[in-house]
């Protein structure tokens, strides 16, 4: 085990492994949704948190907006700047605590997909610094995009059952499994190989969200309107209604 906190331990030596894993292969239909919301307006500069690789920040920079990327782990940066390079595109990406930005009113929109960051911190105050900060990084009437885990779907479904029939061949894998009703938090070992052949073993936890919660806490921090709905892989749509069938929420703040 890890002495630094299970999410800066996963993401080394992970960028090429990371980028085959199931839930990252939708940023074509994810961009397709972003575009839509942005109304395809490419003089607007957008933020990029947690961008990993850098999947949704290059795709972006490929349709002809100005993007900037940031993340914790140095080795995800490096792929993402190798896949930039390769795909001939400008995004600047830069390493930074996503509870520490260095922004003030600089981007039309910020991006947090995927997890992002937020919700994988291991205090709620950590989190919520997150969503201050990228609130603080947006300009007057921007608009912050982010998915995050639905506190719903561990009421009706278990957790580690979901994992194991998402699992593929050569990928990540949770297990042990232990979702806590009082913080609704959800404790696991994950096990993975990283880039080098190496297998790891890490405890970790992540949050999950209630519609409610997200609704009070983007409200304390002055979103006008917040819009949520069910986030499904590769395919985000107005269209989809939240349920507890969602793994994910599809969360659209506006801010004042």
């Amino acid at each position: 085990m890890s002495e630094k906190p299970w999410y800066e331990a996963l993401f080394q030596d992970y960028g090429r492994t990371y980028d085959k894993e199931p839930f990252t292969q939708g940023t074509q239909g994810e961009c397709d949704f972003i575009e839509k919301e942005l109304r395809f307006d490419k003089s607007l500069r957008l933020l990029d948190v947690g961008c990993g690789t850098g999947r949704h920040s290059i795709e972006l920079a490929k349709r002809g907006y100005h993007v900037t990327g940031i993340d914790l782990s140095e080795s995800q940066l490096a792929r993402a700047r190798e896949k930039a390079t390769e795909q001939q595109v400008s995004v600047e990406f830069l390493r930074h605590d996503a509870r520490a930005l260095p922004f003030h009113a600089e981007f039309d929109a910020v991006i947090m997909l995927c997890g992002g960051g937020f919700p994988l911190m291991e205090t709620d105050e950590m989190n919520f610094e997150i969503l201050k900060n990228a609130t603080r990084s947006l300009k007057g009437g921007g608009k912050l995009l982010f998915t995050t885990l639905n506190g719903l779907f561990p009421l009706y479904h278990n957790v580690e059952a979901f994992y194991a029939e998402s699992k593929q061949e050569g990928t990540s894998v949770c297990r042990k499994n232990s979702f806590d009703l009082m913080t609704f938090r959800d404790f696991n070992i994950a096990e993975f190989e990283d880039d080098s052949g190496n297998k790891k073993t890490l405890s970790c936890n992540q949050r999950y969200y209630v519609p409610s919660e997200i609704t009070w806490l983007l409200k304390t921090l002055g979103y006008v309107r917040i819009e949520i709905f069910g986030a499904k892989l590769g395919a985000f749509s107005r269209d989809h209604s939240l349920t507890p069938e969602d793994f994910e929420m599809l969360v659209i703040g506006h801010k004042h």
